[in-house]
């Protein structure tokens, strides 16, 4: 928000300089973004009056003019077209600074002396965006006659320092030069005075000329108006432009400008009716009907919807309430009657209005915070005495105020060693306490413990807590020693999730894999590009309210489309192999819409593609598995919507499945534009960290000496290597220390159908050593299981 100082200065005494003020400012809890001193570096510019024009002698465009600045008189060559005789205007000395540096220096033009230079509102860095077309073009014309010889500073409000403060959300009451001056009036122990309300009203009453209906007091809990008649709508005085512009709003005529200015001083949004436009003389407020269409000031037509409140007449809409009035109900040049309206609105339904319509206003973003809805007397009461200040019309006496529910002030207790405590000071007395709350206009009785009554403008205060902010932010930050807290401190560490799960990336990084990160948020789309059958469950995703877009508009169920795209993009950037993987969340529910909160479960996630088979990613599983100390696990083979067929595998750990792995369907590759084999692991992380064993028992050397030996058998090509291993281990009575697979032969020799498996195991007792006839007994054994379990056929 932009404040002017100069206006500051009506409501409360400043006695320091720009830069001190904003420093304390900020200090005390109302932060400073910038300072702009608007005529710093404009030196010896005044006032001067044209008092001759004639045309140069040797040149078309350029006029000799001949100005009185007060002490001589100076003639000056310029090539402007807008200026007359009588004209004042402002005028860079010989000698004289303009903004940017700029130094003027007397010369000869064609061969004609001038004395300094005629300057436009560009030259001096005026705010050109609020100032009206006619003054833009060409030599700034001042508004009306001054001294001559005056500092052009001083006429056109230049001599002044523009604060720019940063207003939170929680701080509604901040968003005004009176909010700023109440600050302000704390922070330097000064008093504050409010604006003029006074006026004087004529003899009739609006009730005569217009009836006012609130439909719906929740959404707009107090409207309130009054009636200006024989309004002179013209442009408002010199004074009022100047703090307007300033402010960063653009003048239009007296009427608007002071609705502005109201809002831009007292905090609160005001509307002006064009008296002659309403219909049937009333004003509803009601909701909109569905589909009411309603063309506002920007002359931009909008489809409301019932959730919307509108300003009527009796027949139309005539504004948005909260955000935008209505085209045609606006002031014009002929207005004569004018109905100011007043009124608060429910902040979350504005918010609403203003976002549906893709509409934000100086209104909205007020009335979307909050605003206090006693505000709503005082900035009418300033508005009628600012038209009788200005002479803009004639005030109808009366007013009509709907306001079913007036606000009931909070009250809180405070105690004042509490108040120490919690700052952390010991040197807060209770009258250093009333002193600044009551600065901040709380009401504060002393009864054992303070009773505090809270303005109804601070609705951010809430409880004792808040009270003591407002208490420490004047007492100053600055001021509170700096100290460690009075506590035991104690050391922090992982829990055993987040351990497993360190564990786990770096033995993905150890093994060559990188890690990715992908969004949570995914298209609907990608389910049919993995091929999921239409009653698979993982396409019951959940479905975003308000996406970011439509390629990100459900949570992921499953991360295997997230990996694909992480290939095809490193595959398209010609990577020749990846290896990757991703441990984090998809996002699961049982029912649709969610009626409880969704299912979060952590996933392992393993992509590879170049020079590799399922093979190296089945070895990546299990050297990871090996590393979490997961021992009884299996791979078998199984069929997956998304993979190769007769390519794909399931993890069994503990007889639970936790995922699967394997080759990427054709198809699926496809829909991704990778044209090269892929290899994908997606795993239930939350399954292996139940599973992972970080217990690990240690044993001491084997004493007695292994005995080694091999076997070759024959089996049906179904037959996987972890069938035969988990039969050889099952049987071998915990003699069996190693099985290793070391020889696949299929050929010649081998019926078609069927490959042979060679085998090496390692027998050992932990108690003796082993002869001859303990390993035959327990190898046999092994042996006839094969055969009777597997059809297997030792090969000779």
């Amino acid at each position: 928000m932009l404040v002017p100082i100069k206006w500051l200065k009506d409501y409360v005494d400043i006695k320091v300089d720009p830069k001190s003020f904003a420093d304390a400012m900020t200090m005390s809890g109302s932060k400073v973004e910038a300072i702009s001193e608007t005529g710093k570096e404009i030196e010896n510019v005044v006032v001067g009056r044209i008092l001759k024009l004639e045309n140069h002698p040797d040149a078309d465009k350029l006029i000799i003019g001949q100005v009185d600045v007060g002490t001589e008189v100076l003639q000056i060559v310029t090539g402007a077209t807008n200026i007359r005789e009588g004209d004042y205007i402002p005028i860079a000395k010989h000698g004289s600074t303009l903004p940017g540096g700029v130094k003027i220096k007397k010369g000869k033009l064609r061969g004609v002396e001038s004395n300094g230079m005629m300057c436009s509102a560009q030259e001096l860095a005026l705010e050109l965006d609020n100032l009206p077309q006619d003054i833009l073009e060409g030599i700034y014309i001042l508004d009306k006659e001054y001294p001559l010889g005056a500092d052009i500073k001083d006429v056109l409000g230049l001599n002044d320092a523009v604060i720019e403060f940063e207003i939170t959300t929680n701080r509604p009451d901040c968003q005004s030069i009176t909010g700023i001056a109440r600050e302000a009036a704390a922070t330097f122990g000064s008093a504050m005075k409010y604006p003029e309300t006074t006026y004087k009203e004529n003899g009739e009453n609006i009730n005569n000329y217009l009836s006012i209906q609130v439909k719906n007091s929740e959404l707009c809990p107090r409207y309130s108006a009054r009636m200006v008649k024989n309004a002179v709508i013209k442009d408002s005085p010199a004074w009022m432009q100047e703090r307007l512009i300033k402010s960063g709003v653009r003048p239009i005529c007296n009427i608007v400008d002071i609705t502005n200015y109201v809002m831009l001083e007292l905090g609160q949004p005001m509307h002006a009716f064009n008296y002659k436009d309403l219909e049937d003389k009333k004003i509803i407020v009601r909701n909109a009907m569905p589909g009411e269409v309603i063309k506002t000031l920007d002359e931009a037509e909008r489809k409301l919807d019932s959730s919307m409140l509108v300003i009527a007449d009796g027949k139309k809409p005539t504004g948005i309430a909260g955000v935008m009035g209505g085209y045609g109900s606006e002031i014009e040049s002929d207005t004569d009657t004018i109905v100011f309206e007043c009124a608060n609105f429910e902040p979350v339904n504005i918010r609403l209005t203003s976002k549906k319509l893709g509409l934000r206003t100086d209104a909205s973003s007020r009335y979307e915070r909050g605003i206090d809805p006693e505000l709503v007397t005082l900035a009418l009461n300033r508005a009628c005495s600012l038209v009788e200040q200005i002479g803009a019309g004639e005030i109808v006496g009366g007013k009509i105020d709907i306001y079913p529910v007036p606000k009931i002030r909070r009250k809180l207790n405070l105690n004042v060693k509490n108040v120490n405590e919690f700052i952390g000071v010991n040197d807060i007395t209770e009258d250093m306490i009333v002193r600044y709350l009551t600065s901040l206009e709380f009401g504060v009785k002393v009864m054992g413990d303070l009773e505090v009554t809270v303005p109804t403008f601070r609705d951010d205060v809430e409880g004792g807590a808040d009270l003591m902010e407002e208490v420490a932010r004047l007492y100053g930050y600055d001021r509170i020693p700096v100290k460690l807290m009075d506590t035991t401190f104690t050391q922090g560490g992982k829990n055993y999730r987040q351990v497993i799960r360190d564990m786990a990336k770096r033995n993905m990084a150890a093994q060559g894999l990188y890690e990715v990160m992908t969004y949570s948020f995914v298209s609907p789309g990608v389910y049919n590009k993995i091929n999921l059958k239409a009653e698979n469950p993982l396409r019951n995703a959940i479905k975003l309210i308000n996406p970011l877009g439509e390629d990100q508009g459900v949570m992921r169920t499953t991360m295997i489309p997230n990996m694909l795209e992480v290939i095809s993009r490193n595959y398209n950037m010609k990577a020749a192999e990846g290896h990757f993987f991703e441990l984090s969340k998809v996002y699961l529910s049982e029912r649709l819409p969610l009626d409880e909160l969704a299912d979060e479960r952590e996933t392992l996630t393993i992509g590879m593609y170049g020079e590799i088979d399922f093979f190296d990613l089945k070895g990546a599983i299990e050297n990871l598995l090996g590393e979490l100390n997961i021992r009884k696990y299996s791979i078998l083979s199984s069929c997956n919507d998304s993979m190769h067929p007769g390519r794909t595998a399931d993890l069994v750990i503990n007889n639970k499945r936790i995922g699967s792995l394997g080759e990427v369907h054709p198809d699926v590759l496809d829909n991704y534009g990778i044209p090269v084999r892929a290899y994908i692991a997606e795993l239930d992380f939350e399954e292996i960290i139940l599973q992972s064993n970080m217990n690990i028992k240690y044993k001491s050397l084997p004493k007695y000496p292994p005995v080694e030996r091999d076997i070759a058998i024959v089996v049906a090509e179904e037959i996987t290597a972890g069938q035969v291993e988990g039969i050889i281990r099952n049987k071998g009575e915990r003699l069996v220390e190693e099985v290793k697979l070391f020889d696949i032969y299929r050929g010649s020799q081998i019926e078609k159908g069927y490959k042979s498996m060679a085998y090496s195991i390692v027998y050992r007792s932990d108690e003796k050593t082993l002869s001859e006839g303990d390993v035959t007994k327990v190898h046999n054994k092994i042996v006839n299981s094969l055969i009777n379990q597997i059809g297997a056929v030792l090969r000779q």
